[in-house]
């Protein structure tokens, strides 16, 4: 069965873990509007760890942490199911995450997660304008 999720306005984390949920019960899920979704906290402190997590990393030696917004959202995911088995592997690859909304979705149905979109609190960054921090040019 495969799930459509439109992620605006949802909050990453809570977003995150009914998208592993899913994947673990067998589902192939398509997440699209990546660039919308939220992380609530102060805009300074937001920008200091996404920063602080990209550049983790050394040139040819990993933890690799992407600038994209579709890339973050993929790899917050990852980070809750058991990738390093290959059963992991095998859910990961039935999670599609795309920036705005595909041609060949724009007609179809996209559902909302009810307990990720309870926002309560003014103080929150999009995955877009973090990815615009960290120096994407996809946003």
């Amino acid at each position: 069965m495969s799930v459509i999720i439109d992620a605006e306005g949802h909050v990453l984390g809570r977003l995150s873990t009914y998208i592993a949920k899913r994947l673990l019960d067998g589902d192939k899920v398509i997440v699209v509007n990546a660039e919308k979704a939220v992380i609530t906290g102060s805009r300074s402190e937001v920008f200091t760890r996404y920063h602080a997590k990209h550049k983790r990393g050394v040139q040819n030696r990993g933890p690799f942490f992407p600038k994209r917004a579709d890339l973050i959202l993929k790899r917050t995911v990852r980070g809750m199911i058991p990738f390093r088995t290959s059963r992991g592997r095998e859910i990961y690859r039935n999670l599609l995450v795309y920036v705005g909304v595909p041609k060949e979705l724009a007609s179809t149905e996209m559902m909302k997660v009810d307990t990720a979109t309870k926002l309560w609190t003014d103080k929150y960054v999009t995955l877009g304008e973090i990815s615009e921090h960290l120096g994407s040019r996809v946003r």
